[in-house]
């Protein structure tokens, strides 16, 4: 593998936790922007984050499980407590679905924090 891919299991916590309706997008965490703001070039795609910028897993220090954070930024016209509840039930569902396909079942937590709500649905009907 090499260095510069996602490890699978924080692409799969990405990509359920996006599935979910009224999820518009995954917040980086500081690191990813404070890592951004030092870089000494400044690319067109400084802008785009890459989705898992906005997770963070971590193993649980007994080595027992997993720890999975994730921070969603929601569309408008959906509530927070609702949302929040079926991107942390996708989130495990689909990370746990991940390791038992790779014979590691652990415990898997996780943990969705709402940073930003009210952001207009999009349409992109034409």
């Amino acid at each position: 593998m090499a260095a510069t891919e996602t490890p699978p299991p924080l692409s799969v916590a990405a990509a359920a936790a996006l599935a979910v309706p009224g999820v518009a997008g995954l917040q980086p965490r500081l690191a990813h922007r404070l890592a951004a703001a030092a870089s000494p070039t400044w690319p067109e795609t400084t802008a785009q984050h890459a989705p898992e910028a906005g997770v963070r897993i971590d193993r649980v220090p007994d080595g027992s499980g997993w720890h999975i954070e994730v921070r969603c930024v929601l569309t408008e016209g959906h509530r927070v407590v609702d949302t929040a509840r079926d991107v942390h039930d996708q989130v495990r569902a689909a990370v746990l679905s991940y390791l038992a396909a790779h014979d590691a079942p652990v415990a898997v937590t996780v943990t969705v924090t709402v940073t930003v709500t009210r952001i207009a649905a999009r349409d992109f009907t034409v």
